[in-house]
């Protein structure tokens, strides 16, 4: 349990640096260089994701179980689900989705956390998911109080919210169809 929680603390203390010390990051980009800063983010968070999932795989065996929920809940789980790849997708494909949710990316991970919330009952789990979670409001809230950062992506065009919603809806398919038992070791269905 202990490198999962080290692991979280790393990737997910990565991702906050601009939530707790926005100058500080500014700084390091103006020091460094955007290109190097960005290596150094992602090496940091690379780190992170990997703690994170041996951790998962060493504390989850076996697993210990904090709850369990009535199984009709794995379908409002799947429900969950359905918007998080085109959400994910609209947050690199400028659109009406993009500026409904204003942070679509933050909007996907949430509903990801929330539904393997609902599936998953294990203090592992918990940990993991709830994380992710506490993260992803924490970020939504600090981003009204800061300025706003450009992000990569697609130029706007008339027929990115068509792309997000296909795009996404095909890839939840394919997770569903096996590539999440390929990734994650584990059948959502």
């Amino acid at each position: 349990m202990s490198l999962l929680i080290l692991g979280l603390v790393i990737l997910l203390g990565m991702h906050s640096v601009s939530i707790f010390a926005p100058g500080w990051r500014d700084a390091q980009a103006a020091a460094r260089g955007e290109q190097i800063w960005k290596l150094i983010y992602g090496g940091v968070s690379l780190v992170g994701y990997l703690l994170i999932e041996y951790g998962w795989e060493t504390a989850n065996v076996p697993p210990v179980v904090l709850y369990s929920l009535p199984p009709y809940f794995r379908h409002i789980a799947w429900l969950l689900m359905v918007p998080v790849f085109p959400l994910l997708l609209a947050s690199y494909l400028p659109g009406r989705i993009a500026t409904a949710t204003k942070h679509p990316m933050l909007a996907a991970v949430k509903f990801w956390a929330l539904a393997h919330l609902l599936a998953n009952g294990s203090v592992a789990s918990t940990v993991l998911f709830g994380s992710f979670l506490a993260w992803a409001v924490a970020d939504r809230i600090s981003l009204k109080r800061r300025p706003h950062r450009a992000t990569p992506g697609a130029p706007p065009g008339r027929y990115n919210d068509a792309i997000a919603i296909v795009g996404g809806l095909a890839l939840y398919a394919a997770f569903l169809m096996g590539v999440h038992q390929w990734l994650i070791g584990v059948s959502p269905r």
